[in-house]
Parts: structure tokens; sequence; C-alpha cells
């Protein structure tokens, strides 16, 4: 399917067949067209943004990626699950992008699982040109409203950071945003912004490219900080960023890689290209969410709000509760386990052996890469999983994947599922 992101200027009369267009920042009086972040850039200005052509051209590709992963569906498709996009871009300095452009089409090819075909087309939306005020914030952090994200916020103020917290607006967990960025001493720099992206037709609810708009945000933010190449926080445990396929048939983009270590370097390469002047840090990649609460830096602080976060998948599913048996809530659960504190947290499941046979999936699933770790060994489990790793690092990401499903292993025992 092809897809068009076009500023409303660079909108051609007449689409091509088969072509689903959003516009830029301003709406289109066609209501066959799409729009992302409509308005937003009056908002951008309001509060100071002036971004160089770099960060804002790769804002605008953050968000059309967005919304080209949300419009096409993947129903229909031969296998029901790998699609192929064509995505045009209208960007205020297509070069560096037309010299990079294997680089993007590899990294959203790792990220979503389809194949992508990318053009970059002159006549984007120009940046917005704020009047800056002095920034005393020195990194850029991000936090969602998740348990890793507030340890990531936790230990970054500790060590004596001062990040500016970057969020995206989510119904509920907007609050949640708002009162650690509080807690944590960063409430007058948080950052809380949509995407915005508004179209008829269904939703495709996979959502593999979601965090592209996060990462677009996060390098946004930067452009309010006066220190060189900033460190962009992406405070997300070693072993859901591996994702290690549980079972044969979660191979590749069917277990997420929002921040998978290939993913992430091929982003890294991408900035360095294209001219933004970024770093991306991962902090917690060797470790599990369990090593993450047991060394978190203020553990009173965390105590205060580990247990009011959100990791379910399913969280609105069961009208803003977590549903206890997804695999990010069965990590969340074993890490509290591994914490020793109680878990105050609301679930609809309380206990994974009271899950019911219609919905004990993951439960299976988890239990199966347990039992294969430890009958057969870690590395027959893993098998080519990590051969993305460098030589140095694949062993800190054995032994990641080894101790999360250990702390899967304690939690599956406690609840009679093994």
């Amino acid at each position: 399917m092809k897809i068009l992101c076009s500023s409303i200027n660079a909108l051609p009369d007449r689409l091509p067949a088969g072509t689903r267009a959003f516009t830029f920042l301003e709406a289109s009086p066609r209501a066959d067209i799409g729009r992302i972040a409509c308005g937003w850039r009056r908002e951008l200005e309001s509060v100071g943004y002036a971004p160089s052509i770099p960060v804002w051209d790769f804002m605008l590709f953050c968000f059309a990626v967005y919304a080209a992963d949300v419009v096409v569906l993947r129903k229909g498709t031969a296998d029901g699950w790998t699609r192929q996009i064509e995505l045009d871009i209208t960007v205020n300095d297509p070069r560096p992008w037309d010299a990079n452009r294997a680089t993007v089409e590899e990294m959203l090819r790792v990220l979503s699982g389809d194949f992508w075909t990318i053009r970059f087309l002159p006549g984007g939306p120009t940046p917005p040109r704020g009047n800056r005020r002095l920034c005393d914030r020195d990194c850029v952090s991000l936090l969602s409203g998740g348990l890793d994200s507030l340890i990531g916020g936790i230990d970054a103020t500790a060590q004596g950071r001062r990040p500016i917290f970057v969020s995206q607006l989510a119904f509920e967990d907007s609050a949640r945003q708002i009162a650690y960025a509080n807690a944590l001493g960063g409430g007058d720099w948080h950052q809380q912004w949509s995407h915005k992206v508004v179209f008829s037709g269904k939703k495709e609810t996979s959502t593999r490219a979601r965090s592209m708009a996060f990462y677009g945000l996060a390098v946004l933010a930067t452009s309010l900080l006066t220190v060189n190449r900033p460190d962009v926080l992406v405070p997300e445990n070693g072993f859901i960023s591996i994702n290690p396929p549980l079972l044969p048939g979660r191979m590749a983009s069917l277990s997420t890689r929002t921040t998978h270590p290939q993913f992430m370097a091929l982003l890294q390469k991408l900035l360095d290209a294209i001219g933004v002047d970024a770093q991306l840090s991962m902090p917690y990649r060797f470790k599990t969410k369990g090593e993450m609460l047991v060394q978190c830096a203020d553990q009173s602080l965390l105590t205060s709000y580990a247990c009011d976060t959100t990791s379910c998948g399913r969280f609105r599913t069961y009208n803003r509760t977590h549903c206890g048996r997804c695999v990010p809530c069965m990590v969340r659960k074993a890490a509290i386990h591994r914490w020793g504190l109680s878990d105050t947290t609301r679930y609809k499941f309380s206990a994974l052996s009271g899950a019911g046979k219609t919905s004990a999936d993951d439960p299976m699933a988890v239990a199966c890469a347990v039992l294969a770790a430890e009958q057969r060994g870690i590395d027959s489990f893993l098998g080519a999983t990590l051969a993305f790793a460098s030589d140095a690092d694949r062993p800190h990401y054995r032994r990641v994947a080894e101790q999360g499903l250990a702390e899967l292993a304690a939690l599956l025992r406690r609840d009679g599922v093994l």
C-alpha cells in the first residue's frame, strides 16, 4: 500500500489510485486526507522550540512512519502479518535522507517485520521558530508511565543528572507522567505531546512501529538543550529489549522490537548520518527488570510509585486494569517478586493458575520457554537470538536472558503453573 505524508502545500491535487494521504501540522478540507499533529506548530513555538532542520525532519519522518504503521492493515496480507509499505514523506532537506535510505528501510524492516520502500520529497513544513529560553537540563529521558522509565528517572536524578522528561500523551497515564516528573524535580521542563494522527477507517492494532513517535519527540526535545551531543536515555530492561521468542511461532517482529539492540544501533546510525547530534543510551540493557528494582538508587521513592505504574499490553482491554497474564504483566510480577516487596498492583488475573483455558496462551508460552531453557540449556533455547550482538556483548545478553527466565520461573512456580 502507498502512503503519502506531506505538508499541505505540497499535497497533489489528485492522489494516485490506492494511495492514503496525511498532512503535517494542518488539516486538509478533503475528508479522505488524514492529519498529523494538526495545530502543533503554534504550541511548539509558544514553549520556545526552534529545532534544526535535521532534528525537525527526523521528527516528521517518525510521525509519518507511525501514521503508515497504523493505517495499513495486516489482515489480508499473504501471511496475515507482513506488509509491503511504500511511504513518501516531504522533508526540508531530502539529501541526507536519500543518501541513507538503505539504512532507513533496513531499520524499519527490523522494527516492524514489513518491507518498506521510502521516498523523501522536498516541500516539508518548515520548523517552528520559537524564542528559546535558557534550559538548565543536561539530557533527555523517556517517561512513559511504566516501571522501567520511572526507575530510569529515579536513577538519573540520583546521579545528579537533570533530564528533560519526554512523554506521549496517553489516557490516564498522562496524569502518572506528570506526577512522576514532578516527584523527580523535572516538572517545569516535562514535555508531554501527542502525534495527533487522525484518519478515517480501521486502525491496525499491532503498532510495531509505535516507538518511532516517542523517539521523534525525544530527539525534538534535545533541541532545547545547550549541551553538545546530549544523551537520550531509553530506560528498558534487557530481557524485554532482546525479547527472546518464547516459542518458535513468535520469531522476529511477532515479538515487539521497540528497543531491540539491532534496531537501536540502526537508529543511532541514522541519527549520526543525517546530522542529529544526540546519543541514544540504554543504561539497563544488561539488567533484568527485577535487577532494576533491587538496584534502584532511591528505594523509598520507588516504593511510593512502583505499583502505580503501568506495564500491561492489554491495559485498555480490561478497563485500565492490568490483565496479569500477558508477557509484560508476567515480567512485572516476576520482577516485583524478585524485589521482595508486596505487589499492590490491581490485576484482572491475580494468579496465573486462575487465568482460565481461554486466556492462558502467554503463561503457556512462558512456561514452555522456562522448561526449554532448564532442560536443554539457555544456549539451545536462544538459538540464533543473539546473533546480532558483538563478541563482547553476547555474554551479557545471554546472562540477562537466563536471569530473566529465572525470574519468570520463580513466578510460575509460586503460582503453581510449574
